[in-house]
């Protein structure tokens, strides 16, 4: 089964090379990352590494975009298995097997930080905690998933999943509408624990985004206009 891995990066010159090794010993399936226009120097690091497809967007297109674009190279290049983590250092590489073996029954497996089994490893912001909070109590009224991580970028999907979705959000609220796309394709989702790690508390989002409330309220519009769309 061809398996590939999809990485976005944006100014992770100080993770992205340390990230890319560890995954190399884990997992042997084609390794794409999504340069979204960095300006530091990830991409003379990405030039130099080995055994990856670096894909680069000239000007920054946004965490959404990168990743629709990463599905739409992995389709093309045969993958049957795609597995996306994020390349700050936050997603351990050594879990990437277990997301993998978890698809067997499900069409979309998401890492979950929030499961009794996950380790935690510093303190989550809780602007963070409480915006997730929201977002994945709204998804689970809608679709009685019971999930209790949203916003989780560590995942693993079937090729017929994505094939069956409808992705076209550029910006951070991307999983919201991969959500919904998922609820209306009708596809069976599974959590599985992954490593609780924050190390960027001062991460920002842009522009008014790090204001947490409005955050929240662009999240909610893209789930529910996601929802809407295509509805009869």
């Amino acid at each position: 089964m061809s398996d590939a891995l999809v990485v976005p990066v944006y100014n992770e010159a100080a993770t992205v090379g340390a990230v890319l090794s560890a995954v190399c010993e884990v997992f042997q399936g084609t390794v794409i990352v999504v340069d979204d226009g960095s300006t530091d120097d990830t991409p003379r690091i990405l030039r130099n590494a080995e055994g990856i497809v670096a894909m680069r967007h000239e000007v920054n297109r946004g965490y959404g975009r990168s990743l629709i674009d990463g599905f739409e190279t992995a389709l093309a290049m045969g993958a049957q298995r795609i597995v996306t983590m994020d390349c700050d250092g936050q997603h351990e590489p050594a879990r990437i097997p277990d997301l993998l073996r978890a698809l067997e029954d499900a069409d979309v497996v998401s890492g979950s930080r929030y499961l009794p089994e996950s380790a935690s490893i510093g303190a989550a912001p809780q602007d963070r905690v409480r915006v997730n909070a929201a977002v994945t109590r709204a998804i689970n009224e809608v679709t009685g998933w019971g999930i209790t991580d949203a916003f989780c970028g560590f995942k693993a999907y079937r090729r017929s999943a994505l094939e069956r979705m409808h992705l076209s959000e550029d910006g951070y609220a991307m999983p919201m509408e991969l959500w919904a796309e998922a609820w209306k394709a009708r596809l069976s989702v599974r959590e599985v624990a992954v490593d609780r790690i924050y190390c960027d508390a001062d991460r920002s989002f842009g522009a008014d985004l790090d204001d947490p409330d409005k955050r929240l309220a662009y999240y909610l519009s893209v789930w529910e206009n996601a929802l809407r769309r295509g509805a009869a």
